[in-house]
């Protein structure tokens, strides 16, 4: 049986367990149903690695659409004297629109659009597509404004001296301004990366098994929310505690490599 009795459970415990407080017995009770019974510690794990391939996945689809995006802008942006061609006019107004519909709408809104309206996946490999694609195209919208910020933060005259050199602009961006730009946009980068690890929980409105589906899979085997919602909390705790660690050990190489 999926759901067994406690009563029974309670009588085949070990004697500490029986001389716990019943409201410890009832925790210890849902603890083995949501981790120890039938394994489905495995319903975490598989979770899991759909939500971090998610993620990866997304996080560099991003990168592309962000850094097409940026540098879009940014040419545009530095024609301040003279009129820009009209293609990069269309261009930049094409990026224009596409971060405004993005960074307007929810998440959760998109997701829906995409899974249920755009692509409609008809098996997991295509719905683990589809999460990345969505999450991808959203987080390039606010990669788009990293880089560009980035990107602007380098001084003028770095442009100036690459075309004075016989660079065109883009080998000028590609070998100049971006390697500079990627130090000072690395920290927010990274946050960006925690945010789409926490956004990836949106997946399971399209029937993506990542962790949260999955501990939603769990919840309706035991009829008990309270541990495995509590428990989900925690392995994102864990996870963003730990790649905030890593981002912070990087921060500070890099500010040491400026000496």
């Amino acid at each position: 049986m999926t759901v067994f009795s406690f009563t029974n459970w309670i009588a085949n415990a070990p004697q500490w367990v029986q001389s716990c407080p019943e409201w410890f017995q009832n925790l210890i009770f849902q603890l083995y149903q949501t981790f120890i019974y039938q394994d489905r510690w495995k319903f975490f794990i598989d979770g899991l690695k759909i939500t971090f391939i998610v993620t990866i996945g997304a996080l560099i689809l991003g990168v592309i659409i962000g850094l097409f995006i940026a540098i879009i802008r940014t040419a545009h942006d530095n024609y301040t004297n003279k009129k820009p061609p009209l293609i990069l006019t269309i261009i930049n107004s094409i990026c224009k629109l596409y971060l405004t519909i993005i960074r307007g709408t929810p998440m959760m809104v998109q997701l829906l659009v995409m899974g249920f309206v755009i692509m409609v996946p008809k098996t997991d490999f295509a719905t683990v597509i589809c999460g990345i694609i969505t999450l991808g195209i959203n987080s390039g919208a606010y990669v788009a404004e990293i880089v560009r910020s980035g990107l602007m933060s380098i001084n003028i005259g770095q442009t100036e001296a690459g075309r004075s050199l016989g660079f065109n602009y883009v080998q000028t961006m590609w070998h100049i301004i971006i390697p500079q730009a990627v130090k000072n946009i690395l920290p927010a980068l990274g946050n960006e990366m925690i945010t789409l690890l926490k956004d990836t929980s949106l997946v399971s409105v399209i029937a993506l098994r990542d962790v949260t589906k999955q501990t939603q899979n769990i919840i309706s085997k035991t009829y008990q929310a309270y541990v495995p919602y509590i428990s989900l909390a925690i392995i994102y705790l864990v996870i963003v505690i730990l790649l905030t660690r890593l981002l912070s050990i990087f921060e500070r190489r890099l500010r040491k490599s400026d000496h």
